[in-house]
């Protein structure tokens, strides 16, 4: 009996050390502005909805591949703070 509990009070000390274990930050996935269609820019940019994600893809059409994130910015209703936001998200 005594190296039954032994055993289960091992167990539950080493639980909330599992915890530690885990990666605690959540992995934010970047965002090829170049490649994404609407849909993916709108789930991957911290606070572009669908709106802004349909002028993204309409303003690469017209003009073609970004050449950085602060082009962007010559969008209607995407200002500098928004890129600067999502600055670790946005991949070329």
């Amino acid at each position: 009996m005594k190296p039954l509990l032994t055993i289960i009070f091992c167990a539950l000390l080493a639980l909330p050390s599992a915890t530690l274990w885990a990666d605690s930050a959540p992995q934010q996935q970047e965002v090829n502005i170049n490649t994404a269609d609407a849909a993916q820019l709108a789930k991957g940019l911290k606070g572009v909805g669908g709106a802004k994600a349909k002028a993204i893809v309409e303003y690469r059409e017209l003009n073609g591949s970004f050449k950085s994130a602060e082009e962007l910015t010559e969008i209607k209703g995407i200002g500098v703070k928004l890129v600067q936001d999502n600055r670790e998200r946005i991949k070329l």
